[in-house]
């Protein structure tokens, strides 16, 4: 079998794809894989480290904001869908034969299901996010199957005969391990441990309010910190530290730009404190821990926001929303889950309960179930 991909964007997008034809090629090896996307974006890299081969199509994404800038660019962008990426995709196709196309987010996404359903291919999208992406809503009355990350998706969108759920594919299986083993490979103590991040280049706010957070810990006495201030604010997180008057403690503190062992990190906490992105999402209810979830106010339609609110509803994590985040909110937060361990442990095990086992092994019955074993085999 032939299957096409189209993922581009952010690695929210093409790491669920990468995931899927990580599970076709381990089931059906003798699958050929083409990814399609933009020859400057991220999907490019990512997906030649991974191994497949990757075709670059010019394509833009539309703008949400009413500006003359916008304007331009949104004129360019349908050239690009209606004229140009539209004549290159098709293009690609003939050439490529495939029997399945499948996309996980971004415009590229968009661009190129909308040719392959229109050619008479077979198409699946799949939807990371609570709240669906502009793709996933142009693209629910045209394909043969929609895959969904959660059952709150299905709210947003007009057309849902299509819909199934299925979770977020994650390309390896987490290392869940005790949290006592995870902390000791960490080197800090066995006791109550919280961890904190807000992506790679880290979140100010959150940073900030972490500052004074620690500083109640240390009062506090008996708790354990991780958190990653990210790539820009290494001095904005040391001067907080500070001005809080927080002291150096290797015993009971982990400080890092970049997490490079995240799932360990996780393993070892007790609480994590973080931005709500759809993976993150994934790994807070495959390892089954409790958060407190901080959404990213400008992610397109707001859709973290969404993520973290399936959590919050599930009584699995505490929302709130960037605006509201103040130092005095998040100490007042953790306090109380602090001093209240039978909450703790009622929001840990309904986070556990979220978990989609084998996400990518649902994902592949409804890939065999669209397109027949036999064409797989």
């Amino acid at each position: 079998m032939k299957a096409v991909f189209a993922a581009g964007g952010t690695a929210g997008h093409i790491n669920p794809a990468l995931a899927i034809a990580d599970k076709l090629k381990q089931v059906f090896p003798e699958t050929e894989i083409l990814f399609i996307g933009t020859p400057k974006g991220m999907e490019n890299r990512l997906v030649t480290k991974a191994g497949y081969e990757f075709r670059g199509v010019e394509m833009a994404g539309f703008q949400r904001g009413v500006t003359v800038v916008n304007a331009f660019r949104n004129v360019k962008a349908a050239y690009c869908y209606l004229v140009s990426a539209k004549l290159a995709v098709r293009k690609i196709l003939r050439e490529f034969k495939p029997d399945l196309a499948v996309g996980t987010g971004g415009y590229v996404t968009a661009t190129v299901l909308s040719q392959a359903a229109a050619m008479g291919i077979k198409t699946v999208t799949h939807e990371s996010n609570s709240y669906p992406g502009m793709a996933t809503k142009m693209l629910s009355d045209k394909v043969d199957k929609v895959l969904l990350a959660s059952e709150d998706a299905k709210a947003h969108l007009k057309h849902t005969e299509r819909c199934v759920v299925t979770g977020n594919p994650l390309r390896t299986n987490i290392p869940i391990e005790e949290r006592s083993a995870a902390r000791k490979r960490l080197g800090i103590s066995d006791e109550f441990t919280i961890l904190s991040f807000g992506g790679s280049l880290g979140a100010n706010k959150i940073t900030e309010s972490v500052a004074q957070l620690i500083a109640w810990e240390q009062k506090t006495g008996g708790i354990n910190h991780i958190h990653s201030y990210g790539a820009k604010n290494r001095d904005i997180f040391m001067d907080a530290l500070r001005e809080c008057g927080v002291r150096e403690d290797k015993q009971r503190l982990i400080f890092k730009e970049y997490i490079d062992n995240m799932y360990t990190c996780m393993c070892a906490a007790d609480l994590i404190i973080s931005r709500a992105g759809a993976m993150t999402i994934t790994e807070l209810t495959e390892i089954g821990r409790p958060s407190i979830l901080v959404p990213f106010p400008k992610a397109a339609e707001n859709h973290q926001f969404y993520n973290a609110k399936t959590l919050s509803d599930a009584n699995a994590a505490i929302l709130i929303e960037d605006k509201d985040l103040s130092k005095a909110r998040l100490v007042e937060e953790v306090s109380r889950l602090y001093s209240d361990r039978a909450r703790l442990a009622v929001m840990e095990e309904n986070a556990g309960k979220m978990r989609k086992l084998d996400a990518s092994g649902a994902i592949l019955s409804e890939i065999i179930e669209l397109v027949g074993k036999d064409k797989l085999e």
